[in-house]
């Protein structure tokens, strides 16, 4: 009798070539389907896309804080909520787009949305490391994703010490907006993060030096914390003519918007204000874990600190 059903079990033995071929070609397609159902399911039940349209969000307690863009309009963010596995983890990326100086270039960063936020886009797409898609961005695509707008000129740092400057009104509440913009994140889940990631590209990645330990501190102590800094390592180096352009450009910064307050004060305290506004001044002392990408040819510094 075991003979028997064991000798019935033994029809696969008399399958023909193609008839192996088309039975493992129809497993693989059905392998297939139900990977692309679950896949598809995964955000249909989150109501999120990789393509998704993410809305700007002003923040709402900016008149509270008296957080305001360069010209007073309402500072803002982006955000896409997590899910599954990723709802208690935050990356956080801040927009970079340079300085502003002078009055002359304050004031025409007032009318673009470096400057205002009336001159933003209402929705944008995340891509890279803010992207939903797995295939993309498989180490966070499932994480609360964050871009804050950058509209103050000073990498975040600004202070309203002196706000009039012949005879025009501009807002230098770098820092401010990023209290604000904080205490507004942590009030809606990120004061519960198990794992953060604040990132920033280019001025955003000065901004994350600038306050990577400040970011640190305000999240849970056993929340795993770090910073991801994109182009954003600026040297304090002599042009080709063997002029400091770039220190006289970010010691105007610092005395324009009063930035100082901002800086590190253990290196405030051996030094001018504004030669610590350069990253190699003060990154030995972030206590945070900092990773670093620096392209081997940065064209933005070849061309405004080297041959400008």
């Amino acid at each position: 009798m075991a003979n028997h059903r064991f000798q019935n079990l033994k029809w696969w033995r008399k399958l023909t070539r193609k008839e192996w071929t088309v039975a493992a070609a129809s497993l693989a397609i059905l392998i297939f389907t139900l990977s692309f159902i679950s896949h598809s399911n995964r955000y249909s039940n989150n109501s999120m896309t990789p393509n998704d349209l993410i809305p700007f969000t002003p923040l709402s307690n900016a008149q509270q804080k008296s957080a305001f863009c360069l010209d007073g309009s309402l500072p803002g963010y982006h955000l896409q909520k997590g899910f599954g596995s990723g709802s208690d983890k935050w990356v956080l990326h801040i927009e970079g787009g340079g300085w502003c100086n002078s009055i002359e270039t304050c004031s025409f960063r007032q009318t673009t949305k470096l400057g205002s936020s009336r001159f933003m886009e209402h929705e944008v797409q995340f891509f890279g490391i803010l992207s939903s898609d797995p295939s993309q961005n498989p180490d966070f695509f499932d994480w609360n994703k964050v871009k804050i707008r950058y509209c103050d000129g000073g990498s975040f740092s600004g202070h309203p010490d002196s706000e009039f400057k012949n005879g025009t009104e501009f807002f230098f509440r770098g820092q401010v907006i990023w209290e604000a913009v904080m205490d507004e994140l942590l009030s809606i889940g990120l004061s519960n993060a198990k794992k953060a990631l604040l990132s920033g590209c280019s001025a955003g990645g000065l901004a994350t030096l600038i306050h990577c330990d400040d970011f640190r501190e305000i999240l849970p102590k056993d929340a795993n914390v770090k910073c991801l800094v994109d182009a954003g390592f600026f040297l304090n180096e002599k042009d080709v003519a063997g002029s400091p352009t770039i220190e006289r450009f970010y010691q105007d910064v610092v005395n324009l918007q009063g930035v100082a307050k901002s800086l590190k004060k253990d290196c405030t305290s051996r030094l001018e204000p504004y030669k610590c506004f350069f990253p190699q001044e003060f990154i030995s002392n972030i206590k945070t874990p900092v990773f670093l990408v620096q392209p081997g040819y940065d064209f933005w510094q070849i061309q405004n600190i080297l041959v400008p």
